[in-house]
């Protein structure tokens, strides 16, 4: 048995998106279905929203998908910039598409790093020996790998 799972990270304007089907058995690799990312259309800033929010809850619903993880916030290292609020605007749209008609889960890359193996989410992002045998199907861009590396540590929960 397979279950369908959506790795999404939200940086700036655009969300990488990672579609997977995870096997029960966690021996085997996760399949990649698909590996895009949504750009928030030009102009206004709330309309480019709404057509985020439809595309991402269309794309949810009629892929059935069982489990949406998104990339959770990071504490600024310095002060909070406009950018880092926008971002956080598109992941929230996202978060509520998403939960529309699928479970979603929130990772930081610090959770993870603490509870997923033995090393930071950044060396597992840079080592390609790692994604060896853990993922088949459709090419993975070395962008993607950590929408990809979402779906993995949500595996092992």
């Amino acid at each position: 048995m397979t279950r369908r799972v959506v790795g999404i990270v939200v940086v700036g304007q655009s969300a990488t998106v990672v579609d997977t089907e995870v096997p029960d058995d966690q021996s085997k690799p996760i399949t990649i279905i698909s590996d895009t990312t949504w750009n928030l259309q030009n102009g206004g800033r709330a309309p480019a929203l709404s057509v985020l929010h439809q595309r991402c809850s269309d794309y949810v619903r009629e892929n059935k998908v069982d489990l949406v993880v998104v990339k959770g916030s990071a504490l600024p290292t310095g002060a909070a910039k406009l950018a880092l609020l926008e971002s956080a605007e598109v992941r929230g749209v996202v978060i509520a598409a998403a939960a529309s008609s699928s479970e979603v889960s929130i990772l930081s890359k610090a959770v993870i790093s603490r509870t997923f193996g033995d090393r930071k989410v950044d060396e597992y992002l840079r080592d390609d020996g790692f994604w060896n045998g853990r993922i088949d199907g459709e090419k993975l861009r070395k962008t993607s790998r950590e929408a990809a590396m979402l779906v993995l540590a949500a595996r092992n929960r």
